[in-house]
């Protein structure tokens, strides 16, 4: 929770984190290693200096970490695991919904764990997604359209595969559909992330929700422009943020843009962790205000009302969260995770 300096408390839901395991026990190939060291790359360039991690705590730094910098010395209240699985990379999967799962048992009001489809996996892919739904009752799931399969480097949104998934998704109740479309991380194909199939999967498919993460940097205006006009597409802020500490400039230009075209309504925040801690992150958010040129420009303001939208309400209403009901559950929690015997 964070408290701003009149009390007022914020209930912070992280909409994009993960449990990876990007150590060399766990890797297929070199493949993998081009995909922790890019990882690890974002973290350095990007992080202050009293927040980067050694390498080897990167690759791997585990639940009790993880619980701890997201929950004890961080703000977040909740938080929602993103799965990616790259199992053509890593022998047991990057970061899966099998292992974020292990997490929502032992804290089970602090963790949603999104699942995943592929759609070249046919019609097993279907069974699992069926699984899924069954086994661990997942609102969302989060789809690489970059990921490798075989000889495949990556699919789109309005491939006619496609379409069976979200039909099934809407069969099973799964609203929430986050999609990578951002920067490129060696080795995947940065044209795979292009944004432009999000416009027809989200016109043909009015009742699922689209959350378009790291809001398709660096294509920054074809998304503001889709997203204009689809009511059921969303931004994530996970990638964006850290700039606040590197190029305040340039994130006040891209924080003004969504604003203007699309909203306070429709943004969530996202840490990326372990990519970045929120801890850092919420603290810049919380203390920046546009430049008022920006804001001459645009007309818009980043006011404490579209603050405390971003970082927790909007997720909380895609979600099916009742905050009140939530700080309830979570009073008195907030303690350093148990050490595994």
């Amino acid at each position: 929770m964070y408290r701003t300096t009149d009390g007022e408390e914020i209930f912070i839901i992280d909409g994009h984190v993960h449990l990876w395991d990007g150590s060399k026990a766990n890797l297929k190939n070199v493949h993998g290693q081009q995909f922790i060291d890019c990882f690890y790359a974002y973290h350095s360039n990007l992080s202050p200096k009293e927040y980067l991690w050694p390498k080897e705590k990167f690759d791997k730094y585990g639940e009790e970490a993880m619980y701890n910098d997201l929950f004890v010395t961080g703000y977040d209240d909740m938080a929602i695991c993103q799965p990616t699985y790259l199992t053509d990379f890593y022998k047991n999967g990057f970061n899966t919904t099998e292992a974020n799962y292990v997490l929502k048992q032992k804290y089970p009001n602090r963790f949603i764990v999104n699942g995943a489809f592929d759609p070249r996996d046919g019609e097993a892919g279907l069974d699992r997604l069926e699984e899924l739904a069954s086994l661990y009752k997942i609102q969302g799931v989060k789809l690489y359209t970059a990921e490798w399969r075989g000889d495949s480097k990556g699919y789109k949104l309005s491939d006619p595969g496609v379409r069976r998934y979200f039909e099934r998704c809407e069969k099973l109740g799964i609203k929430n559909i986050h999609v990578h479309k951002g920067p490129t991380i060696l080795p995947l194909n940065r044209d795979a992330f292009d944004v432009a199939d999000v416009d027809d999967a989200a016109t043909s498919f009015q009742n699922l929700n689209f959350i378009v993460e790291h809001c398709g940097l660096p294509r920054l205006d074809d998304f503001c422009w889709i997203a204009t006009q689809e009511t059921n597409v969303y931004g994530g802020l996970a990638v964006v943020l850290p700039f606040i500490h590197t190029r305040p400039d340039y994130f006040a230009h891209v924080i003004s843009e969504l604003l203007f075209w699309i909203g306070e309504d429709k943004l969530l925040y996202g840490s990326d962790y372990g990519i970045w801690s929120p801890k850092w992150l919420i603290e810049k958010f919380m203390a920046f205000e546009l430049p008022e040129s920006v804001s001459k420009e645009t007309g818009v303001q980043l006011s404490l009302t579209a603050k405390k939208k971003i970082l927790g309400l909007n997720a909380a209403r895609l979600y099916g969260i009742d905050v009140e009901a939530q700080k309830a559950r979570l009073e008195d929690v907030r303690q350093p995770a148990a050490v595994s015997a």
